[in-house]
C-alpha cells in the first residue's frame, strides 16, 4: 500500500478518532453501577479493619472475613461464566520479618481467573487492587480502619469488573485479584507476581487500581473528578543492566512496555468513557513511593498504577478523629461514586479491548541497512487470532501519545518519514476494531 508524502505530513490526528467503538464494550461500560460500587465499599468498611495482621478466623471482622466475602462475590459471578471462571484463594504463611510483620500471618489473595476461549492464546490480562487497610500506625491491627478509598475503591472496581465481564467470552484470559499485605510491603502482589514468573504466565498487562474514588485534595480543597492518573515506568526495571545502553542509543527511553500500556489505556479509556481524561505520569509510582504493580514490574511484566488525580492525606493512613473541626479518616462519605464509576468503566473498557484483540504482531523490525529519509518496517502475523490488518503508529519524539496511524493489510511498509524525527510502532486490529498494544520495532540485522 502506497502513501503520498502529502498524506503523511498532514496535521496529525487524535488516535481515538481513528477507529470505531466496539458495540459490546460500549454495553460493558453502560453496565457499571454506582449503586453496586457503593454497596461493595460499604461492605468492605463493615469489617472494621482489614489490616493484614488482623484476624483471619472471625466471620465478621478482620482481613479473613473480608477476603472470604470477596471470594463469595467472585463465586457468585463465576456462575455466569459457563464454568470458565475459576475462583480460589492463593495462600502462604508469612514469617516475621522484623519490620512490618511481627507474627506468623496467613496471607491470602482472593483470585478469579476467567479463562480464555482460544486454547492457543496464552495471554493474560490482570486487574488488581489491595484488600488490606490501615490507620496512622502501620502496625495497628485493632483500631477501626475503614479503607473506603484506600483501597476499597480499587477492590470495588475489581469486583464490578468481575461482575460485568464474567458473562463474556474472550480469546485471552483475565484475572481479577484483591491483594493482601500491600501496606506491609506489597506482600500479596509479590506472592502472585513470583508465582506468575515461575509458572511462565504470559501476563501482558497489569492494571493496578489504588485509590480511584476521592477527587478532592485535602490541603487546597481543589476537586478534579475528570482526571485519572496512570503511572508507568520508562526504562524497564528488569532490562536496565542488559539493554539500557541500547535503548539510549536508539532513543527509546520513553517506550518501555509499561509506557506503551499506559498510552493504550489513555487512548482506549478516553474513547469509551465520556468526561474522562487520562493523565500519563512518567514515573513508576508517586514520588519515592510504590504500589502493587511494582511487584510485577520487578518481574518484567508490563504494569501500571491507576489512581485519582489528587491524594487526600486527611483520608489516607489516618486514625479516625476530628481535630479543629476537621474530619480525618478513610471514611465512605468521602467517595465520589460518579467519579469512581468513570474510573471503573475505564478499566473495564481497557480490559475488554485487550482481551478481545488478536495478539501483538511478531518480530516487528525496522530496516537500517541503508541511510535514507524513508523508514521501512516489517513484521510477522500474530501468534493467536486473525487480524483484519495492522496499524502503523507514528509520533514525534517529544509527543506523549501516538499522533497518526496508517492502516495496512501487508506485513511491511515504507514510509516517507525520517527515523531521526519520529518514533514508530505496529499493532494488530481485528474485525471489531479491537487493538493490540503497540510494538516498538527492533533493528533488522
Amino acid at each position: 500500500m502506497k502513501y503520498s508524502l502529502f498524506f503523511l505530513l498532514m496535521p496529525l490526528v487524535g488516535f481515538s478518532q481513528s477507529h470505531s467503538k466496539d458495540a459490546e464494550i460500549k454495553k460493558y461500560v453502560a453496565q457499571v453501577s454506582s449503586d453496586s460500587l457503593k454497596s461493595y465499599i460499604n461492605k468492605l468498611v463493615s469489617f472494621n479493619t482489614r489490616h493484614t495482621l488482623s484476624s483471619v478466623d472471625s466471620e465478621k471482622q478482620g482481613i479473613g472475613a473480608a477476603r472470604n466475602w470477596v471470594l463469595a462475590k467472585f463465586k457468585e459471578y463465576a456462575k455466569n461464566s459457563g464454568g470458565r471462571m475459576e475462583v480460589y484463594l492463593q495462600q502462604e504463611d508469612i514469617q516475621p520479618d522484623g519490620k512490618r510483620i511481627d507474627q506468623v500471618v496467613n496471607l491470602g489473595n482472593p483470585i478469579a481467573f476467567l479463562k480464555g476461549t482460544d486454547p492457543n492464546d496464552k495471554r493474560i490480562f490482570l486487574i488488581s487492587a489491595h484488600l488490606d487497610s490501615r490507620v496512622t500506625d502501620v502496625m495497628n491491627r485493632t483500631s477501626t480502619a475503614p479503607g473506603a478509598n484506600d483501597d476499597g475503591s480499587g477492590v470495588g472496581a475489581v469486583i464490578e469488573a468481575a461482575r460485568i465481564l464474567s458473562k463474556s467470552s474472550f480469546p485471552a484470559s483475565v484475572i481479577f485479584v484483591a491483594f493482601s499485605g500491600e501496606e506491609q510491603s506489597l506482600l500479596g502482589s509479590k506472592l502472585l507476581a513470583g508465582h506468575a514468573k515461575n509458572e511462565n504466565w504470559q501476563i501482558e498487562a497489569v492494571l493496578n487500581n489504588d485509590m480511584i474514588g476521592n477527587p478532592k485534595a485535602g490541603e487546597t480543597g481543589e476537586i478534579n473528578n475528570r482526571t485519572l492518573r496512570v503511572f508507568s515506568e520508562g526504562l524497564p526495571y528488569v532490562e536496565l543492566d542488559k539493554k539500557a545502553m541500547n535503548l539510549r542509543n536508539i532513543g527509546l527511553e520513553n517506550d518501555g512496555e509499561s509506557r506503551q500500556l499506559a498510552r493504550y489505556i489513555k487512548e482506549t479509556a478516553e474513547q469509551y468513557v465520556k468526561g474522562l481524561e487520562v493523565k500519563l505520569i512518567y514515573r513508576n509510582d508517586r514520588f519515592l513511593r510504590g504500589g502493587d504493580h511494582s511487584s510485577f514490574v520487578t518481574e518484567g511484566f508490563p504494569s501500571v498504577r491507576l489512581t485519582e488525580y489528587y491524594e487526600n492525606y486527611d483520608h489516607q493512613h489516618q486514625d479516625i478523629r476530628v481535630e479543629n473541626g476537621r474530619q480525618y479518616g478513610d471514611l465512605p462519605e468521602f467517595i465520589d461514586y460518579n467519579y469512581l464509576k468513570k474510573n471503573t468503566a475505564a478499566n473495564i473498557a481497557v480490559l475488554a479491548s485487550l482481551a478481545k484483540a488478536t495478539s501483538k504482531p511478531e518480530n516487528v523490525e525496522m530496516k537500517v541497512k541503508e541511510l535514507t529519509n524513508f523508514t521501512t518496517l516489517q513484521w510477522q502475523r500474530p501468534k493467536s487470532g486473525i487480524p483484519a490488518g495492522y496499524y502503523v503508529l507514528v509520533r514525534e519524539t517529544d509527543s506523549p501519545v501516538w499522533q497518526k496511524k496508517i492502516f495496512t493489510k501487508e506485513l511491511s511498509i515504507k514510509i516517507p518519514l525520517s527515523k531521526d524525527n519520529y518514533i514508530f510502532a505496529v499493532q494488530t486490529v481485528n474485525q471489531s476494531g479491537n487493538l493490540s498494544v503497540p510494538v516498538i520495532p527492533g533493528i533488522a540485522r
